[in-house]
């Protein structure tokens, strides 16, 4: 019987695994990317996650020509706007994905922290907390790595970002973390790709209806988010998601 081929990467922990796959790998084109990281963590292991915001459906693509069925987790935190709701509806059947899973915050934990609904206004960090990064926890934690659509000129917490990364015990993936917007542009003309409907009004990144306002001249495209609030993002991305992703209520 012929030996199971073993992985050149096989028995690194988290942190020696991102750092070998993106010293091989980070400079591969986004599709390559894709298709390298589905077949080194196989089935079932790997899931992109997708806010199907003002850019999502050029990472989403990229994914359908590979594998339609790659669990697509998406965050629905109970404050969104219509239009985002709708897009993600209309690109999940426009690519033929078939696994959209959504995951929301805990009833109770909503209900304890926020009963009104309007922690948004006197506790963003709280408010984040409960409704983004508690939730995306649950969301990926099934799985040994997921694909995000980060880019490095969206704000300046990301001008370093690799396109693998360690989150706790999993690989975070950023395939498109090189691209600039008038790649991403051409891509979405190329493919005749839908846009979220609220780009047309200089909404440049898309969260949640209280906390998202359209992007200013010459800034960056995550300035409407949080705008006045000294904030860039909602802890997802950085070290809450790891604690949470550790956390034994999981």
């Amino acid at each position: 019987m012929e030996a199971k081929q073993r992985q050149p990467d096989a028995g690194l922990d988290a942190f020696e695994l991102a750092a070998s796959l993106e010293a091989r790998f980070g400079r591969l084109d986004p599709e390559d990317v894709i298709s390298v990281a589905a077949t080194r963590f196989g089935a079932g292991k790997i899931a992109a996650v997708s806010s199907f915001g003002a850019d999502s459906a050029v990472l989403l693509h990229m994914i359908a020509q590979i594998d339609r069925t790659l669990p697509i987790v998406f965050l629905d935190t109970g404050k969104h706007f219509d239009e985002t709701i709708d897009y993600r509806d209309q690109l999940a059947s426009d690519l033929g994905l078939t696994d959209i899973r959504i995951v929301t915050p805990k009833e109770e934990t909503l209900a304890g922290a926020d009963p009104k609904g309007d922690l948004h206004k006197t506790d963003t960090d709280g408010c984040c907390a409960i409704r983004k990064v508690e939730p995306m926890a649950r969301g990926v934690s099934p799985f040994r790595a997921w694909f995000t659509g980060r880019k490095r000129f969206q704000a300046s917490t990301r001008n370093a970002m690799p396109v693998f990364e360690a989150v706790g015990e999993r690989i975070r993936i950023n395939p498109m973390a090189r691209w600039n917007t008038e790649q991403l542009a051409v891509y979405m003309r190329q493919h005749d790709l839908r846009e979220n409907p609220l780009v047309a009004f200089g909404y440049l990144s898309i969260g949640c209806f209280p906390c998202t306002q359209p992007a200013k001249p010459g800034e960056d495209a995550r300035s409407g988010r949080w705008a006045g609030k000294g904030k860039t993002e909602c802890g997802i991305h950085l070290t809450g998601l790891e604690k949470s992703l550790t956390s034994s209520s999981l």
